[in-house]
């Protein structure tokens, strides 16, 4: 592979603009750049649940989701390109499912938290969900792919399913909404 990034700083955006991977610049404030900086730091974050120990299993579908968001960014950063395959929303259903098969039906919320890898992955559940409504709004102005929005509301789904299975992983029961 060549390198792509042969300097860092470039100095075009000095201005607040910013180029797309097609060459076209924008605001560094659109809609579009909103979505690809908040795929970016849901992105992050799971790197930051990688950092804990997890199951070989949930390490390779955190590796695999990480993959599919720089595919989604990859899709927003050139403007009707497709990369991410509806196949992958399918792939996070069978996670989805496999991990909650072993938990025990919700009759309540649940607080965010529980151990430090819960926790985080918690923090990437609410980040999804912004991403999502993001990207949204995004479509609302200009075509994207469709698939992009099923996968990160699956995603969502996966993330807060993965913080219950890490509590219980870990002997950490879910601790429920108290109403007032």
């Amino acid at each position: 592979m060549a390198n792509r990034l042969t300097h860092i700083y470039t100095k075009t955006g000095d201005q607040g603009e910013t180029s797309l991977g097609n060459g076209a610049r924008v605001q560094k404030n659109s809609v579009r750049i909103e979505c690809l900086g908040t795929i970016d730091e849901l992105n992050s974050i799971i790197g930051l649940i990688l950092t804990e120990p997890l199951s070989q299993e949930i390490q390779e579908t955190l590796v695999e989701v990480q993959h599919d968001l720089f595919n989604i960014g990859g899709e927003l950063s050139i403007p009707n390109h497709k990369l991410l395959d509806p196949n992958r929303v399918d792939y996070l259903e069978q996670q989805l499912d496999a991990l909650n098969q072993n938990l025990s039906p919700l009759k309540e919320f649940i607080l965010p938290g529980g151990v430090k890898s819960a926790a985080y992955t918690h923090v990437a559940r609410t980040v999804c969900r912004r991403a999502e409504r993001c990207c949204l709004s995004l479509k609302q102005l200009e075509e994207i792919n469709i698939t992009a929005l099923y996968y990160l509301n699956r995603l969502s789904d996966y993330l807060f399913v993965l913080a219950r299975a890490l509590n219980k992983e870990n002997n950490v029961p879910d601790t429920l909404w108290k109403r007032s």
